[in-house]
C-alpha cells in the first residue's frame, strides 16, 4: 500500500507544479436531477481533473451557490 500513497503525493506535486487548480472547490454543490439528492464538497482533493458524481445512473449537475 505505501506505493499508492507515494504515487498520490507525486501526482499532487506534479499537478501543483503545472499550476493545476482543484476542479471541485470547497462549497461546490451537485444535485441529482432525478431524485434530488445533493452533495456538497467539504474538502478540495487537489486532483488535476474533475470528478464526475453519478446518482440514479445519471451524472449529477453543478448547482448554483445559494446565499446563506
Amino acid at each position: 500500500m505505501p506505493k499508492k500513497e507515494g504515487a498520490k503525493k507525486e501526482a499532487l506535486k506534479a499537478a501543483a507544479a503545472k499550476g493545476a487548480r482543484p476542479r471541485n472547490k470547497k462549497g461546490t454543490t451537485y444535485e441529482c436531477r432525478v431524485c434530488g439528492y445533493r452533495i456538497i464538497v467539504d474538502e478540495a482533493c487537489g486532483c488535476a481533473e474533475e470528478h464526475v458524481f453519478v446518482c440514479c445512473n445519471e451524472p449529477m449537475k453543478k448547482k448554483r451557490a445559494t446565499a446563506k
